[in-house]
């Protein structure tokens, strides 16, 4: 673990009496963030393929430390086939189309397996339908045939009845196994589509199902009239990571997703967007009553959400910037997110003020 003093646990408790972590005045940018991975790809000679930038994105922006494990064992110049494979391994959305399309080779191979077995059933259907004919070809045209060869023909009729039979016993067991097969993978792409829309770490919603949300917020009859986008961001996140470790850190953004979720309604939606960001869509409100809710989230989370250091130091209290947009005032779901993303970066610019509404 980084730092002098290693985090204990993040523990739920009133922590008035606790210093504040210093807030952060901004984040970095996208750019730097492309940046950084690029960096990273090119030095191990990774193709810059828009999967592997979100295998590289989510390891070192999304801070996940098993990822991250993981692709540094691969070593320099890792096969882009071990890289998908850890894609698949972490249900990272751009992976999924690689999950259908293996799972679609391989049911084409079974089903090409299945074809021959069954031309192989039918040849040997064809040489018993001519073994019978030459029988009783046979038959009709001897009368004097000796009850020896009459035998032979006969149980040469049975051994190729048998394999017939025997063809079309191991097609009905190939079949019923393969039926098996197909059906775990339907279920491996049920749960991989799942997967690509929450996040892997807290288990809320993520941005691409936050994105759905507000899309059919906008394409319902009612429209896009009266609901808030509420973008909440945790400041100097990355710091508490690099200080006390990932693990520590994904134990605060679970506790944190648990209080989220203990704030919206049954009609109402929260999910994790970005590696220190939430997103809350509330139905039915104004601005008004929008700020409320965002000034209760603000003073909830910091004055419950605490870490300790295991040398006694002062606690810090969990702090975070927060920025409120309607819909009202947006006309596209696209809009009102960055409506929702200008008020955030008013409020992480000015501590005094960490909950901003757009346009206000």
């Amino acid at each position: 673990m980084n730092g002098k003093a290693g985090l204990r646990g993040i523990v739920m408790q009133n922590a008035s009496a606790n210093a504040l972590v210093p807030r952060e005045t901004a984040r970095p940018g996208p750019m730097a963030d492309i940046q950084k991975i690029a960096q990273h790809l090119a030095r191990l000679n990774v193709v810059a393929l828009p999967r592997n930038y979100e295998i590289f994105h989510e390891a070192i922006i999304g801070l996940n430390a098993g990822l991250a494990q993981d692709i540094a064992a691969l070593g320099p110049q890792p096969q882009q086939a071990m890289l998908d494979e850890l894609g698949l391994k972490y249900r990272l959305v751009g992976h999924c189309g690689l999950a259908g399309e293996t799972s679609r080779n391989e049911a084409s191979r079974m089903l090409r397996e299945v074809a021959d077995k069954l031309a192989e059933g039918l040849r040997h259907k064809d040489v018993f339908a001519r073994a019978c004919g030459t029988i009783l070809k046979s038959v009709s045209n001897y009368d004097d045939q000796s009850l020896a060869a009459f035998i032979g023909e006969v149980d040469y009729l049975s051994a190729s009845l048998a394999t017939a039979l025997s063809a079309e016993t191991e097609i009905a067991a190939k079949l019923q196994d393969d039926i098996k097969r197909l059906e775990m993978l339907e279920r491996g792409i049920s749960a991989m589509q799942s997967a690509a829309v929450a996040d892997r770490i807290t288990g809320l919603p993520n941005r691409i199902a936050l994105n759905r949300e507000i899309a059919d917020l906008y394409e319902r009859e009612e429209g896009f009239a009266g609901s808030a986008l509420v973008m909440v961001d945790i400041d100097n996140f990355s710091d508490l990571n690099e200080r006390y470790g990932a693990q520590a850190g994904n134990k605060l953004l679970k506790k944190l997703a648990g209080l989220f979720r203990k704030s919206v309604k049954k009609n109402d939606f929260v999910a994790r967007t970005e590696a220190d960001e939430f997103a809350l869509l509330f139905a039915n409100v104004g601005m008004h009553d929008a700020l409320t809710i965002a000034e209760r989230l603000r003073a909830s989370v910091e004055d419950n959400l605490v870490f300790a250091t295991s040398d006694n130091a002062d606690r810090g209290r969990l702090t975070i910037s927060i920025g409120v947009a309607l819909s009202t005032d947006a006309a596209t779901p696209g809009q009102l997110q960055a409506n929702a993303r200008v008020a955030l970066l008013a409020a992480q610019s000015n501590p005094r003020r960490p909950v901003q509404a757009f346009g206000h």
